[in-house]
């Protein structure tokens, strides 16, 4: 699944250059995406993009009349170009605009498109409405993410992945994160103290803003809107890494499963 940096370089690849273009068409597929799209498609020709903004895994495109949610579920991606091919199988949306068309490719529609008249309607706070503080703006701060932590009695690994206290530290990053700061996944949130929880955070922005340096993670088929692959997965210090040596002390890397996902640890630099 695309995680926050993968998002985030998809953003980067296509913001500035569809930035002031006018929608000419909406083009779908038919086939249902993770939610409908909630507008007659034809009522978006003529409006003119203004931005792409991000919040957490969510694309906004800022319209001068609403916004549309993007979001590429589990197997999607953009890709933005002065022409494309004829739309494939996978292609279920065109954003069709005077600066090129947008398509949305997505083999297994999880992902999503949602037209809503502004971000704080209805539409727009059912997608966005619970989800947690930005982990690479200022307002992450120390004190409260403990704070939070301290609340939560589950594994710091599920904390992380449910995205209501920050957002957006998907598996790859939670593990890489986690193993960062020395903190073993499954310890619970509520015993983590203030100077671990300081440096988890920490581990967290480290490790994102590394990964969107890098280009995101590639595991399968990942492209940003150029097409473009990313590298961060070449320097995981432990996600699919299992049995492989850590990078820091040799010790053999471990897998277990928690929450039908796979976690990577050292249990020798993670020991509690």
């Amino acid at each position: 699944m695309p995680e926050l940096p993968e998002v985030e370089v998809t953003r980067q690849s296509f913001a500035e250059r569809i930035a002031g273009a006018t929608i000419r068409a909406v083009r779908t597929s038919g086939k249902a995406l993770r939610w409908p799209l909630g507008i007659d498609p034809q009522q978006l020709a003529g409006r003119r993009v203004l931005q792409v903004r991000r919040r957490g895994k969510w694309l906004l495109v800022d319209l001068d009349e609403g916004v549309l949610l993007m979001h590429l579920g589990m197997s999607g991606s953009l890709a933005f170009a002065s022409e494309h091919p004829g739309p494939g199988t996978h292609d279920h949306f065109d954003l069709v605009t005077t600066r090129g068309t947008l398509r949305l490719n997505d083999p297994r529609r999880f992902g999503a498109v949602v037209y809503a008249p502004h971000e704080a309607a209805p539409e727009g706070e059912k997608m966005l409405g619970r989800l947690g503080v930005e982990p690479l703006s200022p307002d992450f701060d120390a004190l409260r993410f403990h704070e939070a932590l301290r609340q939560r009695k589950a594994p710091i690994k599920q904390v992380l992945l449910a995205g209501d206290i920050v957002v957006g530290v998907g598996n790859i990053y939670a593990s890489e994160a986690l193993f960062l700061a020395g903190i073993r996944p499954t310890l619970a949130a509520s015993k983590i103290s203030r100077p671990r929880a300081a440096k988890l955070r920490e581990a967290i922005r480290e490790v994102l803003t590394r990964a969107v340096q890098k280009g995101g993670s590639t595991l399968r088929d990942f492209s940003n809107a150029r097409g473009e692959a990313g590298y961060f997965q070449l320097e995981a210090m432990v996600y699919d890494r299992a049995g492989e040596p850590c990078r820091v002390c040799g010790t053999p890397i471990k897998s277990i499963r928690q929450g039908q996902r796979a976690t990577y640890y050292c249990p020798h630099c993670q020991k509690s």
